[in-house]
């Protein structure tokens, strides 16, 4: 697929839809920040737990979270085109953003939708989790919006002179170099457990974009 460093693209000749999948970075970060803060509140103000095992299942969520992005990114955002509908939806998922990867709107997930994924979330940890729910929750979704925000500035700026230059130099390898290796945006943790840092043998160097 070529990569478009500049401009966008229509997804949906319905205006409404098309509206939906665009969304300023500000916007679900900002959302799940709030959410995870009436979160926190709930779970101090309602429930037995110490102010220790908030911290901890905080913390424990925002962890938890990352396995997540990982897994989502390289199983379902990459999942293998052996069919048009298959195709269909990755492309409209994930395929859009490696073909327009400096669009800044596609970067971050709308507002309606982020409501949405946080409301599920809590709902499923909810019932599985009962009131350690609601600081784990928090976690994940601050986690999450830590992702959308690295996400976007490893995208728009350019990388920055110390420890955190590896993040955007290894997004870049994924977009610009090899897509089926590095998944990991906010952190590199799980593609080191896995072993999708780089192809067996090869010698990752950062592409020219990041030089």
């Amino acid at each position: 697929m070529k990569v478009e460093n500049t401009g966008t693209e229509r997804l949906f000749n319905n205006a409404i839809l098309e509206r939906l999948t665009r969304s300023h970075i500000s916007v679900p970060v900002s959302l799940f920040g709030l959410y995870a803060i009436g979160l926190l509140f709930w779970s101090v103000n309602n429930t037995t737990l110490s102010i220790a095992l908030t911290v901890a299942l905080f913390i424990l969520g925002w962890f938890i979270y990352s396995w997540v992005e990982y897994n989502v990114h390289r199983f379902l955002f990459h999942i293998p085109l052996t069919t048009e509908n298959r195709k269909k939806f990755q492309y409209t998922m994930h395929g859009v953003h490696h073909h327009h990867p400096k669009d800044k709107d596609r970067i971050a997930m709308p507002p309606l939708l982020s409501i949405t994924v946080a409301t599920v979330l809590l709902i499923v940890f909810r019932f599985l989790l009962g009131d350690y729910a609601f600081a784990f929750t928090a976690g994940f979704l601050v986690g999450y919006g830590s992702y959308l925000l690295v996400h976007y500035l490893v995208h728009i700026h350019r990388p920055p002179k110390n420890v955190f230059r590896v993040l955007w130099i290894n997004h870049s390898i994924h977009h610009y170099r090899d897509g089926e290796i590095i998944f990991g945006v906010s952190t590199p943790l799980w593609d080191y457990i896995y072993g999708t840092m780089s192809r067996r043998g090869e010698k990752m160097q950062p592409p020219v974009e990041n030089a």
